[in-house]
């Protein structure tokens, strides 16, 4: 019982005929609700979101994970994803290019301040 609490459904999700963006039908449990909205705070909007803006932001955000990786595994290697095949999805998009570039980089030296550190500490 106590997982239902945690799906959000609404009628017209279930009544509009047309389905989701996936086109299914009936209740989904909605995955990121809680960071959407810590993002959406962040960036600006009220504390308490609407419940119809996390939802469809989180719709969003999982059709265009789903598409990125049906894409990237369709380049590259077939059947797997590396991130250079992200990387090349998105040269193109100097936003989101700039973004990944940040986060691998800052990936780096974190893993250069883990080895630097376990180093230190345990004498490898």
């Amino acid at each position: 019982m106590a997982e239902e609490e945690d799906e959000t459904v609404f009628d017209e999700d279930l009544d509009d005929g047309a389905g989701g963006a996936d086109g299914s039908h009936g209740k989904r449990k909605r995955l990121f609700s809680k960071e959407l909205r810590c993002m959406m705070y962040g960036f600006g909007d009220d504390q308490n979101p609407y419940t119809e803006s996390v939802d469809i932001l989180g719709d969003l955000v999982i059709e265009f994970a789903t598409e990125m990786t049906h894409k990237a595994m369709s380049i590259g290697r077939q059947g797997r994803v590396q991130v250079e095949d992200i990387v090349f999805l998105i040269r193109k998009d100097p936003r989101k290019f700039a973004g990944v570039k940040d986060l691998l980089t800052m990936n780096e030296e974190l893993k250069r301040a883990r080895k630097a550190f376990d180093e230190a500490n345990y004498g490898s």
